[in-house]
């Protein structure tokens, strides 16, 4: 079964917007674990609009599933995953002021700078996933800096569902198997919703898992945070 690993980033996200501690993201964290996710995934970006350093720190503890942290790889980011030693770390090229992630790596013109990081990364035995699009080539570059994984940016295959999802979903599954054939696992994420994932999950051959954040929090506001997973959960089966 591929693992549902949710982002809470929104959670810290609406507990900013009061100040304070309500919601508390370590009691969420918790429940979402509790009601079937195995895994917790954050973000912490350099202004701390969502998840803070202080989050990702006071949360490793508390997690029994699995922890991914993702993010651009500055000096800040390098030192709170290998002072925190996650059991992943995502590794995602957005600027300091982006909204959300929008692209995935260049990995052919990033190669060396990636392939450092993942030795840095894996001094710590912690596995690493880069954050990428669909092309082979760029796929194949991945590969070689030695990460354990990619994952692969679903932007455009949501965008496209409505209109043709065979369409939308060709090139995912093309590059799942490009993966799959370089020893790669696979992951999945960016606008996943309960609208896609059944089909993306369906196509798409040995995924890994998948990560969602804004979707799932949203829909949790309509159905409840326990019956939102097991509606996730699923779309995994």
């Amino acid at each position: 079964m591929t693992r549902l690993s949710v982002n809470i980033n929104k959670i810290a996200t609406l507990r900013n917007a009061r100040g304070g501690n309500n919601p508390n993201v370590i009691n969420v964290a918790k429940m979402c674990e509790q009601f079937g996710a195995q895994g917790i995934t954050v973000h912490p970006r350099p202004d701390e609009r969502h998840i803070t350093r202080q989050d990702v720190y006071d949360l490793r503890p508390e997690i029994k599933t699995e922890f991914n942290i993702e993010g651009n790889p500055d000096e800040r980011f390098i030192k709170i995953v290998r002072d925190v030693f996650p059991h992943q770390v995502t590794l995602v090229p957005d600027a300091p002021t982006q909204l959300t992630s929008n692209a995935g790596w260049n990995c052919v013109e990033n190669f060396y700078y990636l392939k450092h990081l993942v030795n840095i990364f894996h001094e710590q035995k912690v596995r690493v996933s880069i954050f990428v699009g669909t092309d082979t080539e760029n796929i194949c570059a991945a590969a070689l800096t030695g990460a354990d994984r990619i994952e692969l940016y679903t932007e455009p295959y949501a965008s496209g569902y409505k209109k043709d999802r065979d369409a939308a979903i060709a090139p995912y599954i093309t590059a799942a198997k490009k993966a799959h054939e370089l020893g790669l696992g696979l992951n999945a994420g960016h606008d996943l919703s309960l609208e896609n994932l059944a089909f993306f999950h369906q196509q798409i051959p040995f995924l890994d898992e998948v990560s969602i954040g804004h979707a799932l929090i949203v829909d949790a506001l309509y159905f409840g945070l326990e019956e939102t997973i097991h509606r996730y959960l699923n779309c995994l089966r």
